[in-house]
């Protein structure tokens, strides 16, 4: 038990370090996982041995705890309300991807097990039971990162909509069918007969799971009910999780023992059956997703780590061909699945001939279920697992370029479109009225060019005696946006009483002309979530005096910089000087009376400390006397 501890804690340090590698990845537009594997890989065994072959059996306990989450966040996506609308084409776009994927996967692995290197020589019904757990794992897809690209891209639209749903409930399938399929292979890895008997067997092991799945979501929405703080409910659900697969485990083990026939009840189903059934008849829908969206992270950075430590870097250079050849394999299903379901679902053909690219990432189900693979039948070795995951990190680099392509050429992509600024300082404020007039006269004599607009006729008074531009926009539309922003254009202030017209303003600053400051005067508070979607910034007056009196009562001196005091101001300005890059915050050598806020970088927020290196481009937010501001602005221009 020390032992274990002791592995434990050495495993965490280096969790750690993973997770650091993941983020250098996800900077260089690299999938997350394919860092942790990486990282997993150099302190495993066939690396640094960090992590040697020994600690990692006695770490199971985490794959454990890992794939429960997984599982739990798969039944968790499967929100049937969300469903309903393109139900038909999700439907057979569905089907067509597992028959057509599964059937020529498990084609294909069963003409070339005999090439993967286990300790045995592998039977007709080996090859067989190779050949379906193989091919169930090709039919997996990755929600998570179907997800990352839609909002990325804010992908909006009918084929959208059907790869999200399709991407959902395949996750839900494959579970399924890995219950069945682990059945079948362990009756074909033992011995046992295909008659009646069988049947009766993997039928009652499916209503075994589903069982337990609603024994465990009722224990979970007793966990969920109680008046303790999130963290212990948490652990409470890792710990029933954990004791599913230890229970699923011994079940099998006594009923090999002592009965003729082997029982397995698939934990993975169980977890993700209980999931569904909170998610989708219970109270607790948004708690649960909460919670399982807090742990996600920390859970994952373990589980891909250690399975990185976990493959064989000596058989991954035996099989690499055959790992191509399944990625090739698997494409072929999927073009052909795809294209059969929507043409019967009757979606368009411009969809179906590239709706292929949609579904090629793999990530988090397909890895647990190829360690799942591993744990449960030791006798294929950890070489069927090798393969898997190198597979699945191939598809996890190709997909994403892939289906990005897809979304723009079907153009449902609403992405921010690329600015081009440059050394003006100009906004568009939309609403004409006390204060909005008082912010123009603000910017303006902090140096900004302003433009106050209104789609009220009657507010836009016919003389500007102010110096401040003020026009009449009939409607919100590109081309009425058109004439007074540009893509040099710095901030739009969306001012008007309705929220659907500034919410329409703020998408066409975003899409049509890429202006990087977005700000919103909200008027129903309920609109939030649509306008922070979007990234822009939120003030609602309802709550804006409470927070800057707050501000007043616990940290008075900053309040002060907010009320613009004359002597201090904050400012953010860009790196554009090459002479500064590659140069640490320290070197700059900035004035006594300046601090260094925020450091923004390429999408990131990025802490900044005297140790920090500067990249071109970078926007540095500054807060110091108004005179040393104005001095140090200077320096940073090219």
């Amino acid at each position: 038990m020390l032992e274990t501890l002791l592995y434990l804690v050495g495993f965490l340090c280096l969790a750690l370090s993973s997770r650091q590698i993941g983020g250098l990845f996800s900077r260089v537009h690299l999938p997350l996982i394919t860092g942790y594997l990486l990282a997993g890989v150099l302190v495993g065994p066939f690396g640094l041995d960090f992590l040697t072959s020994e600690a990692i059996p006695r770490l199971r306990f985490v794959d454990e705890v890992a794939l429960a989450v997984i599982a739990f966040t798969a039944g968790s996506e499967f929100y049937l309300a969300e469903m309903r609308s393109r139900m038909r084409s999700v439907t057979w776009v569905t089907t067509g991807l597992i028959v057509a994927t599964f059937l020529l996967g498990a084609t294909v692995l069963f003409l070339i097990a005999d090439r993967i290197p286990v300790p045995w020589e592998l039977s007709t019904t080996d090859r067989l039971a190779v050949a379906v757990l193989g091919a169930t794992i090709l039919v997996t897809r990755s929600p998570s990162s179907a997800v990352a690209i839609i909002r990325e891209l804010r992908a909006k639209g009918p084929f959208t909509k059907t790869v999200l749903g399709v991407t959902v409930v395949m996750d839900v399938a494959v579970i399924v069918l890995f219950g069945f399929t682990a059945s079948l292979a362990a009756a074909l890895l033992t011995g046992q007969g295909m008659g009646m008997g069988f049947v009766a067997l993997v039928l009652g092991e499916l209503a075994l799971a589903l069982v337990a799945g609603l024994v465990l979501a009722k224990l979970i929405q007793i966990v969920l009910a109680l008046s303790v703080r999130r963290g212990l409910k948490v652990a409470m659900i890792l710990v029933v999780a954990a004791f599913v697969f230890r229970g699923s485990d011994e079940l099998r083990h006594l009923s090999a023992a002592r009965t003729p026939f082997e029982v397995l009840a698939e934990p993975l189903l169980i977890c993700m059956v209980a999931s569904f059934v909170v998610t989708n008849y219970s109270r607790f829908r948004q708690e649960f997703s909460e919670l399982l969206h807090d742990i996600g992270p920390p859970i994952f950075v373990a589980f891909f780590t250690l399975t990185g430590a976990s493959m064989e870097l000596d058989v991954l250079f035996q099989v690499w061909p055959i790992a191509l050849g399944l990625v090739v394999t698997r494409l072929v299903g999927i073009a052909i699945g795809t294209f059969t379901g929507g043409v019967i679902a009757g979606d368009p053909m411009q969809f179906n001939r590239i709706a292929w690219m949609g579904y090629i990432t793999q990530a988090g189900i397909g890895l647990g279920l190829a360690k799942e693979v591993a744990d449960e039948f030791p006798s294929l070795g950890t070489a069927f697992a090798t393969i898997f995951i190198s597979v699945i990190v191939v598809n996890q680099l190709i997909g994403p370029p892939f289906f990005k392509l897809a979304i723009r050429r079907l153009g449902e992509a609403h992405d921010r479109a690329k600015s081009a600024p440059d050394d003006v300082l100009d906004v568009l404020i939309l609403g004409i009225e006390g204060p909005s007039i008082s912010l123009a006269r603000q910017l303006q004599s902090q140096g900004w060019t302003v433009t106050l607009a209104d789609t009220d006729a009657d507010v836009v008074p016919g003389d500007s005696a102010d110096g401040i531009n003020r026009v009449h926009i009939p409607e919100i539309t590109s081309d009425a946006l058109g004439r007074h922003v540009t893509k040099a254009t710095d901030a739009l202030v969306a001012m008007l009483h309705d929220d659907e017209a500034n919410l329409r303003a703020c998408e066409l600053a975003y899409q049509e002309f890429g202006i990087p400051r977005l700000i919103v005067r909200l008027n129903d508070p309920t609109h939030t979530e649509q306008f922070r979607e979007l990234g822009v910034l939120v003030v609602d007056p309802t709550s804006a005096m409470v927070s800057l009196l707050d501000r007043f009562v616990r940290s008075p001196w900053a309040a002060r910089l907010i009320q613009q005091d004359p002597l201090y101001d904050t400012v953010e300005v860009t790196v554009s000087d090459p002479d500064l890059a590659g140069r640490s915050l320290r070197q700059l050598r900035l004035p006594e009376d300046v601090l260094v806020l925020s450091l923004h970088r390429s999408n990131h927020w990025v802490v900044p400390h005297g140790h920090t290196v500067l990249r071109q481009n970078d926007r540095i937010t500054l807060m110091g006397s108004t005179q040393s501001l104005e001095d140090l602005s200077l320096r940073f221009e090219a």
